[in-house]
């Protein structure tokens, strides 16, 4: 079967040779009874089996094989996460959860914190039967979350060393190749013919290499670029190398030391690319190049296995995670800091002037946008918004992961902040704040602790800001309050009137969703103040209205008349004929809660006038319902009817308007104390 929509795609088939042993034996200990079973008791939680090797032991090409070979018992799919990223950063156990949730199409709110993730992951996955394959774990740390809590799950971790303090595990622990393994896999790499040919150099050379897959995929690498070498010859070569140790370094080393100048400087500035994904224009950018180089460079660096071709419709690559601290070396020793720090500048502008194009091809009917197009190279443009928005959503994982170095480095905080807006905006261009929310919490986050380490107020203002509305969209409002309030510490430090303004009457907010009414409209009464002090008509009218909405809970329906008066007489001003009306309609409501009902009815035509005159149908419909309501609490039930088919004429007619023009919309217009003015 194959795996759930969204999940990470089956990697293409690693070189995969021997290990039968050890796959047969991993097969058993799944059926095989543990502890608990034994004991008399039912297994808790998912059976756990542990490939357990050096970084290029072959461990996660011995792992898939045991996935390919036992997926079909496992009906609801297989899920893969990476618990390191390649270039050694750990992932965090709230990235791994949402990973593995967004695979299973389960939405995981923004900003929620790694222990509710994981709880939601292991309800969800308690009632299905499916294989988790957890890939480079650092520890048992990182895994345990993550464990299903049924035993009709199984989990496939691969690790470095044990998994201590996970009860049951079932290790695998991978060495060398036996020799006719190795030797087949060194054919596989360097072509058969030399291979067959040569047996006995071919024996020595997998000696050398210590039957070490990721030693022999590089030998056999440069062996099939150079088809006049023998087998003996490089042999020869690796055996006279000076030292003694691990094979994979050795080999490295040669390899290395056979390229040019210029690839060889490449090779060693992929280290730096964030969680070693890397693409023609990272390697562009790094290296200082044209990317039509850097891609040959690229490919030529697959043949030699230096790096891995991603399956992906654009081309993508990823350095093998065992060879990135052996590059990061080279660096330290070859490569000045200054020179390391340009590469790194260069590669977060080329990724910037990425995004901003990505926006703006969204853009046509904007100048600004289209003229920010007609400035970059034909590299860096993309034919339509449907190509720009499939290279966002598969470069994004390292997209993300750039953000979060370019916040680790502290020392390139400028371009940082440019990166972080630009992919902020691109995400929303294409994906729309709802759909981005959980990417836009991560990078709300970073912005926020880049402002506080350069005390920069005006953007720990926004930061908090952007962070407190996804806490209040989620549920999380008194989180968002402490935040709200942070802001306004933060927008009073800067001398920032919007930031200011802005916290006020989110405090305000936060107080009326916790049905705290006096603060509610104690803070709402501040934000007032500010903004007429500023004169700032329109923000006030509405402000008006949510300090009567508040009253209006409360139940202190003179106040909230007194301010519905306010606000309509504000938006009168403002020529703001809807959110007139709007105000009328609720101004309406109260006075018939007041007892008032003659008022009400006089109120709530003259908002139906208003409504027409504005042409919005869905109000006067709703508007219509409302006097209905009225007449009939009147004793007038013949005009309440009229009132009544004149609304549904009017949503039916506004609903096959919509169908013909090919809209969606509500078919009814409700009214809302909460968001009347909002």
């Amino acid at each position: 079967m194959p795996s759930p929509a969204g999940a990470a795609p089956e990697p293409a088939a690693a070189p995969f040779v021997g290990r039968l042993r050890e796959l047969r034996e991993l097969r058993a200990d799944i059926d095989r009874a543990g502890l608990d079973t034994l004991s008399g008791r039912k297994a808790p939680r998912a059976r756990v089996l542990l490939v357990a090797g050096r970084p290029g032991s072959g461990r996660t090409s011995l792992a898939e094989a045991l996935v390919r070979k036992t997926a079909g018992e496992y009906p609801d799919g297989v899920l893969r996460a990476r618990l390191t990223d390649p270039d050694g950063t750990r992932v965090s156990t709230e990235r791994t959860a949402r990973t593995l949730l967004d695979a299973l199409d389960v939405p995981a709110p923004p900003g929620a914190h790694e222990d509710e993730l994981a709880e939601i992951l292991r309800g969800v996955l308690a009632e299905r039967r499916a294989l988790l394959l957890l890939d480079d774990a650092a520890d048992a740390e990182q895994v345990e979350p993550l464990l299903p809590d049924t035993p009709d799950c199984l989990v496939v971790a691969v690790s470095e060393g044990p998994l201590t303090g996970i009860s049951d595990v079932r290790p695998c622990t991978l060495g060398g190749l036996d020799k006719e393994a190795a030797v087949q896999l060194l054919a596989r790499a360097a072509g058969p013919v030399r291979i067959t040919v040569d047996p006995r150099s071919a024996e020595a050379l997998v000696e050398t290499c210590q039957g070490h897959p990721a030693a022999l995929v590089l030998a056999g690498g440069w062996l099939s670029v150079r088809p006049k070498a023998a087998v003996a010859d490089l042999a020869k070569r690796l055996h006279d190398l000076p030292g003694d140790g691990p094979a994979l370094p050795r080999v490295f080393r040669h390899t290395y030391a056979t390229l040019p100048g210029t690839p060889a400087r490449m090779l060693r500035l992929l280290s730096l690319a964030p969680a070693a994904h890397v693409d023609p224009h990272t390697a562009s950018a790094l290296a200082g190049c044209s990317v039509p180089a850097a891609k040959d460079a690229l490919d030529d660096f697959v043949s030699l296995g230096l790096v891995r071709p991603v399956e992906s419709p654009l081309a993508q690559y990823e350095v093998p995670g065992c060879l990135v601290p052996l590059l990061r070396r080279l660096t330290e020793t070859e490569d000045r800091p200054a020179e390391l720090q340009l590469a790194r500048a260069r590669m977060l502008e080329r990724t910037v002037r990425l995004l901003q194009s990505c926006r703006a091809v969204t853009e046509p009917d904007n100048p600004a946008a289209q003229k920010l197009l007609a400035g970059l190279p034909a590299a860096l443009r993309f034919a339509d918004p449907a190509a720009a928005a499939e290279w966002l959503r598969i470069r994004q994982p390292a997209l993300l992961a750039a953000a979060r170095l370019a916040v680790a480095d502290g020392e390139l905080d400028t371009l940082a902040r440019r990166l972080m807006a630009a992919l902020t905006r691109a995400l929303v261009a294409h994906r729309g704040q709802q759909a981005a929310a959980p990417e836009l919490y991560s990078i709300h986050q970073l912005v926020l602790d880049v402002a506080e380490r350069r005390e920069l107020p005006r953007e720990e203002a926004a930061a908090l800001l952007n962070l407190a509305d996804l806490d209040a969209r989620t549920g999380r409002t008194r989180d968002a309050l402490a935040r709200y309030r942070a802001a306004l510490a933060a927008g009073r430090l800067a001398e920032d009137p919007y930031a200011i303004g802005r916290a006020m009457e989110s405090v305000g907010g936060a107080h009326q969703e916790l049905e705290d009414w006096s603060r509610a409209s104690d803070w709402y009464g501040r934000a007032l103040a500010h903004r007429l002090a500023r004169g700032e008509r329109v923000d006030a009218a509405r402000l008006y209205g949510r300090i009567a909405t508040v009253h209006t809970y409360a139940g202190r329906y003179g106040e909230a008349l007194r301010n519905w008066s306010s606000a309509v007489t504000g938006h009168r001003k403002n020529g703001d004929v809807a959110a007139h009306a709007r105000a009328l309609s609720e101004m309406a409501r109260v006075q018939e809660y007041a007892g008032r009902p003659e008022e009400s009815l006089r109120t709530c035509q003259e908002a139906v006038e208003l409504a027409r005159h504005a042409d919005d149908v869905r109000l006067q419909a709703a508007l219509q319902l409302r006097l209905a309501d009225t007449l009939e609490r009147l004793g007038d039930p013949t005009a309440a009817r009229l009132h009544r088919g004149a609304a549904e004429r009017m949503l039916g007619a506004e609903a096959a308007s919509l169908e013909t023009n090919g809209g969606a919309g509500s078919s009814a217009y409700e009214i809302r104390s909460t968001s009347s003015e909002d």
